[in-house]
């Protein structure tokens, strides 16, 4: 994929998720640099992201990205959901794709009868849910990548340091949104999967023979 296709992807998944009315709040993504020779596609807000990595409680983090409004989509539980891409020469050499729940469903869940209705929110008024951030990382910097440990595309499960799962592939934004919503929002995504997006455009594969060997994550389309 191009980083043209790239953009197209996250601006065409902004408005359909609009156009659908999961989406609360959103940004457009924006672009630095420039395409031919080294360019970012994020959001004008992605400065505040860095609180993501630090040693704090996940409330804090959510509470900070949604104050600084940094994400692409919120969606309408809460949900935060941005992507961040780094292109350098046409190809992709970075990502970051993120799903930050909200950490507090309790209103959802002491009145499930008010949100059932809307299929939006049929997935999270269980009790019993514990809403965990979601990461799919991709770095072609041959100083960071250790076979199995440290894979050059991987995905982190609820900010575990050492959870680095193998991906076959860097992930393209159609892929991210289509696990998030088949997984995590699973009654609206039955309604309204026919009028998601869809592409058969993928980024060449990047896992090893090594990371095959153990439990790994294949990407669809």
């Amino acid at each position: 994929m191009t980083p043209q296709q790239t953009l197209d992807q996250i601006t065409q998944l902004t408005q359909t998720l609009v156009g659908l009315s999961l989406s609360n709040a959103q940004n457009f993504p924006s672009v630095v640099g420039k395409f031919n020779k080294s360019c970012e596609i994020t959001v004008s807000t992605s400065a505040a992201m860095s609180a993501a990595l630090r040693n704090v409680a996940y409330s804090d983090i959510y509470k900070v990205l949604d104050n600084a409004r940094c994400y692409n989509i919120k969606m309408l539980d809460g949900a935060l959901i941005s992507f961040h891409y780094r292109f350098l020469r046409g190809s992709v050499s970075e990502h970051s794709l993120k799903y930050f729940p909200s950490p507090d469903l309790e209103h959802f869940q002491n009145e499930p009868e008010v949100y059932l209705e809307d299929e939006i929110y049929a997935d999270v008024v269980a009790k019993n849910i514990v809403p965990f951030p979601v990461r799919f990382d991709f770095s072609d910097d041959i100083q960071k990548f250790v076979e199995v440990h440290h894979p050059y595309s991987h995905l982190t499960l609820g900010q575990y340091k050492n959870c680095r799962i193998p991906v076959c592939s860097p992930v393209s934004p159609f892929t991210f949104i289509g696990f998030i919503l088949r997984n995590f929002y699973n009654t609206a995504f039955l309604k309204y999967s026919e009028k998601l997006p869809v592409s058969n455009l993928t980024f060449g594969q990047t896992i090893t023979a090594g990371e095959r060997l153990v439990s790994h994550f294949v990407c669809g389309v």
